[in-house]
């Protein structure tokens, strides 16, 4: 029988999908998940040197063929996208060993594929034999839990202030985990091999959570995943089989310190915000009828009127309509934006209308 409230911040020790299957359906607002690559290593690799290269080679990473790793596969999805929200989303990292036959199934089972993420790695390690190009890139892909739904959490707006206010593209330059980040063992050794850089699933969790989310982690290893959610105050769920990884998780996440509320909420989505015609600028005195405002340049003048439009005559023509019309006539373009194209000296400062559009919405908060 499946609990009927999802218990969070913590990590189960055993198998996925059986673990998975005691969660309640539609419980999770993010799924991350490193599963196995599959890398089909057929011997140790070394260095020019001869010195061994330390790869991953465990058993948790061996299939007998492509056909029980895709039986898997199929399996451990199929109960992700169970537990996912209907407005959820699950995120999925791979290398060429194993994410297009990962691809197929999210596409079979149903997800809808909303972006392919290639991680570039800053510091890959090279191709000791000299025989392909370095392997310098990992691929996330992200899905919804179906086409339906259109209100999965992206949250634009941060990525684009992460990005220094430049929309956030799908290629990610982020070094490996090293230095001071890679947990160790008592011995000195990598406490986990494949433990991704926290800046990875900081990345992700600011895209695609809010503040107070869980976010399920069906491969939680050393606890990257679990770390990033208790630092940005989003709650987690790991399942990991392995007993050993699981410890070294806990006394990680257990020295994190959670961030204040407010050094992690969110900047309002613009989308979000309530809707404010030009014309109630005019209506509540912010906007006088008969001030001039001008283009960027300063070069094309327009006149506010009492009804909410624009008057403007030219070259161009006398034009006379929304703040949106008339910027696109003046230009000669199929559009404009007239909240940015028009400006006015308010507060002592040339500014673009929209100053006093953000003046009036916090009138309404």
């Amino acid at each position: 029988m499946r609990r009927e409230r999802t218990i969070t911040d913590r990590i189960i020790i055993g198998d996925c999908v059986t673990l998975m299957k005691d969660l309640p359906e539609g419980s999770v607002d993010m799924v991350f998940a490193d599963p196995p690559y599959n890398l089909q290593l057929g011997g140790e690799l070394h260095r020019p040197d001869n010195s061994r290269v330390d790869a991953v080679d465990d058993d948790w990473d061996r299939f007998a063929d492509f056909a029980t790793y895709d039986a898997f596969t199929t399996e451990w999805l199929s109960e992700a996208r169970r537990v996912l929200k209907p407005e959820g989303t699950l995120w999925v990292i791979g290398s060429y060993h194993n994410i297009f036959r990962i691809g197929t199934a999210l596409q079979d089972l149903g997800f809808w594929l909303l972006n392919d993420v290639v991680w570039r790695k800053t510091n890959p390690m090279p191709n000791f034999r000299g025989k392909r190009f370095t392997n310098a890139h990992e691929t996330l892909i992200w899905a919804a839990r179906d086409k339906r739904r259109k209100n999965y959490t992206f949250n634009y707006e941060a990525m684009k202030e992460l990005n220094e206010g430049i929309q956030m593209r799908s290629d990610w330059t982020l070094p490996l985990c090293t230095g001071a980040e890679r947990i160790k063992d008592g011995s000195g050794r990598k406490a986990h091999p494949t433990q991704k850089p926290e800046a990875l699933l900081f990345r992700c969790m600011m895209a695609a959570t809010n503040p107070g989310d869980i976010v399920l982690d069906p491969f939680f290893g050393s606890g990257t995943t679990g770390a990033v959610a208790k630092r940005l105050n989003r709650r987690f769920i790991g399942l990991e089989r392995d007993a050993t990884y699981a410890e070294v998780a806990r006394k990680r996440i257990a020295a994190i310190e959670p961030l204040a509320a407010d050094d992690v909420a969110l900047k309002p989505a613009k989308r979000n915000e309530p809707r404010i015609p030009f014309g109630a600028l005019v209506e509540t005195g912010l906007l006088i009828p008969g001030t001039v405002l001008a283009d960027p340049s300063g070069r094309i003048h327009a006149r506010v009127k009492a009804d909410g439009t624009l008057a403007t005559s030219g070259a161009f023509g006398d034009v006379r309509g929304s703040i949106h019309q008339v910027g696109a006539a003046v230009q000669g373009a199929p559009s404009c934006n007239g909240w940015t194209f028009w400006h006015g000296d308010f507060d002592g400062r040339r500014l673009p209308i929209d100053h006093l559009r953000q003046q009036m919405r916090a009138r309404l908060q």
